[in-house]
């Protein structure tokens, strides 16, 4: 039976070998880590990458806590249990290239032990791209590389955990997806999969390695296209997006920041500029209109 000592573990490994992975990527830029204790019990490893050749700023962070789960949690999970454990990686990269797509990726494991000392336990997770240009062929590149990842395990997996993402990463107020999505999964179990606990483990590790194959590669596709000051605005006003889809409606900051997290490790995953453009109108033809277009849900990548 896996513990969530041996998960946090396995984690914290993975957040090693994705950190020297990007350092290796960039070329310049090291992760500075500051290590940190949350009131009320456990802590984390906080990394964040700044000012480098490729990306602007970064953040890669791990956390392991515990403690009593606050009774706004506890309602928007639907539960009753007091004591709870969550242990997970987290990771947004910016980009200082406007055709090098921002990432997200986290896994997460968590459960609470009620008064009864039944346990309830879980995996999560998910990772999604957000290009400031969508560019076709890299979308499908990164699509495919997750379909691989989720067939490993069960084949139903790419097709539902994508709409999951689509429904999720959707930005409502804008009536547009936050970029190409990618998958989102939440609460799996044995119950809810069909599979052992142990290999909803793997299938949460095989997630956190898909990230660094696939970004690195985007990456280098990208990093030496020429770029004008125009569409270096256009990035910042995509990155405008990203700000307020975590901000509104994000369940990892909530759940953060609820839970008396620390708050700059919640918030790395803001850019280090954004700007909003009052009543913008892209021009009918450009890439910006191009983009656009295909910020919505149920899009075929792999066709």
């Amino acid at each position: 039976m896996i513990t969530k000592e041996k998960i946090a573990e396995a984690y914290q490994i993975i957040q090693d070998e994705i950190c020297s992975g990007l350092e290796l990527t960039d070329g310049s830029a090291k992760f500075q880590e500051e290590l940190w204790q949350r009131d009320g019990g456990g802590g984390g490893r906080t990394r964040i990458i700044q000012g480098g050749s490729i990306i602007e700023k970064g953040g890669v962070n791990f956390s392991a806590v515990h403690g009593k789960l606050p009774e706004t949690v506890k309602k928007a999970l639907g539960v009753a249990e007091d004591d709870f454990f969550a242990t997970g990686v987290s990771i947004v990269i910016h980009p200082n290239h406007p055709w090098v797509p921002i990432i997200h990726m986290n896994i997460r494991y968590f459960e609470m032990t009620g008064e009864s000392g039944k346990d309830l336990r879980w995996f999560g997770g998910g990772i999604d791209l957000t290009p400031h240009y969508v560019i076709e062929e890299d979308a499908r590149f990164f699509h495919a590389k997750l379909k691989q990842t989720c067939d490993q395990f069960q084949s139903e997996f790419y097709v539902k955990f994508k709409k999951w993402a689509d429904d999720y990463f959707y930005i409502k107020h804008r009536q547009e997806t936050r970029g190409v999505g990618g998958i989102f999964y939440d609460r799996l179990t044995p119950q809810s999969t069909g599979l052992e606990w142990e290999d909803i483990f793997e299938f949460s590790k095989a997630v956190g390695r898909t990230f660094l194959p696939a970004y690195t590669e985007l990456i280098q596709r990208n990093r030496s296209k020429s770029f004008t000051e125009e569409q270096k605005l256009w990035q910042f006003q995509r990155r405008s997006r990203y700000v307020e889809f975590n901000l509104v409606y994000d369940a990892g900051t909530r759940f953060g920041l609820e839970t008396n997290g620390r708050i700059e490790s919640i918030l790395m995953s803001l850019p280090p500029q954004a700007n909003w453009v009052y009543d913008f109108t892209a021009k009918e033809g450009s890439e910006e209109e191009k983009t656009l277009r295909m910020l919505k849900k149920d899009i075929n990548w792999l066709s």
